[in-house]
């Protein structure tokens, strides 16, 4: 009986450090790119001396507030959408896109870059362990929700850059021509059963439709209307509907909208326009679908002698309708908001403001947003942002 108990101990035993070596690393991280390279302020980017090496700042949400590491020399950019980061459901990895680089023939402009880091999450510290070459001007990321898969939209090339995630190797394993590189492909979302992805061609005006089956993915040929110059675009958890939010003529006053788009519908289209502030720059569907946040620019990235210069962006929240949403909230934030994402429980909104250095926290109650007066510094402009599934 003893002999028992003691084989029971050691498969009780064996089991607990079974769980403990396999169990997800945080269910609350959020991971800001900070560059240190372009500025935005001028009405237009521009290169400015660096200061400091790009980085990496992990917050973790499992307290409030939250805790933060910065991680320093991890090249990113401002420079394409704030989706630019990507974590997979288990939490273990982040890829994250390397867009462009500094011209070394000129040091006031700038070249596209070809690669995707890969950080292990799960090492103390987080650590780069790799690069996966992808297309020009990698930007856009999204990872299949059984975290095999991830594409990676190259906008200097108009192609989506198809990876391979096994445990901690990732590889890429096709190229998927999209649209001609003027159209500017910028961003690419995979919908929740693994079969779909859109991409969004920003100076084309549409969402591109790709198929996926197993590891190989398709581009149809579909082209889906969307409203002004789409960016960022999300699929809901149901994968009932796909939004994206674009920018029309850019005056700073006008407000633009965002587009919903019904999956299920044969054939799928666009069935509603929400307008919202000026030049939407990034949106995010929270973990139950239920809410949409946007951060909009406002007028706060045009240049000071402009006459519609704002000193503040905003962020909006949009609560969903049936098949459509509905703008809910609205509040001023710093100037020239990047990123926007909510925590994987749901309670809090982190977004960027970019010439601030700083992450502002807005927490989630009753269908609003209130300030949490939380703000965290960060060592650079914060330029993406992403939260674990």
């Amino acid at each position: 009986m003893a002999h028992l108990h003691k084989n029971k101990r050691v498969q009780v035993l064996f089991g607990a450090l079974l769980v403990a070596f396999t169990a997800p690393v945080s269910a609350q991280l959020v991971i800001s790119g900070n560059e240190n390279k372009i500025d935005l302020t001028s009405g237009a980017p521009r290169v400015v001396p660096p200061v400091a090496p790009d980085s990496i700042s992990i917050l973790d949400f499992s307290s409030f507030p939250p805790s933060v590491r910065h991680l320093n020399d991890i090249p990113n950019s401002v420079i394409g959408p704030p989706s630019n980061i990507a974590i997979t459901p288990d939490r273990r990895l982040a890829l994250i896109a390397n867009s462009l680089k500094l011209d070394a023939a000129n040091p006031t402009n700038w070249v596209p870059e070809s690669f995707v880091h890969v950080l292990d999450l799960a090492t103390a510290p987080p650590r780069v362990i790799g690069r996966v070459t992808t297309g020009r001007q990698p930007s856009g990321a999204s990872i299949a929700p059984d975290g095999t898969l991830a594409l990676v939209a190259n906008r200097a090339d108009g192609t989506v850059s198809v990876l391979a995630i096994r445990g901690k190797e990732v590889s890429s394993t096709q190229t998927v021509k999209v649209c001609e590189p003027q159209e500017s492909v910028s961003d690419v979302a995979i919908s929740p059963d693994g079969k779909l992805a859109l991409a969004s061609a920003q100076k084309g005006g549409y969402l591109a439709v790709l198929e996926i089956e197993g590891k190989q993915v398709t581009a149809t040929g579909r082209k889906l209307s969307a409203y002004g110059q789409p960016y960022r675009v999300v699929i809901t958890p149901d994968g009932q509907l796909a939004l994206t939010a674009g920018q029309g003529y850019g005056n700073g006053m006008d407000r633009d909208a965002i587009t919903v788009i019904d999956l299920k519908s044969k054939p799928m289209r666009a069935i509603d326009y929400i307008p919202i502030g000026a030049a939407p720059e990034s949106i995010e569907i929270s973990p139950d679908g239920r809410r949409l946040a946007a951060v909009v620019m406002n007028g706060s990235n045009l240049g000071p002698a402009d006459p519609n210069h704002s000193r503040n962006g905003g962020v909006v929240l949009l609560t969903r309708r049936g098949r459509t949403f509905r703008v809910v909230d609205e509040h001023s934030v710093g100037r020239i908001p990047e990123g926007v994402a909510f925590t994987s429980d749901g309670k809090y909104l982190v977004l960027q403001c970019h010439p601030d250095r700083q992450l502002w926290i807005f927490s989630v109650k009753r269908g609003r947003l209130k300030d949490s007066g939380q703000r965290i510094k960060v060592p650079g402009m914060p330029s993406s942002l992403r939260a674990s599934p």
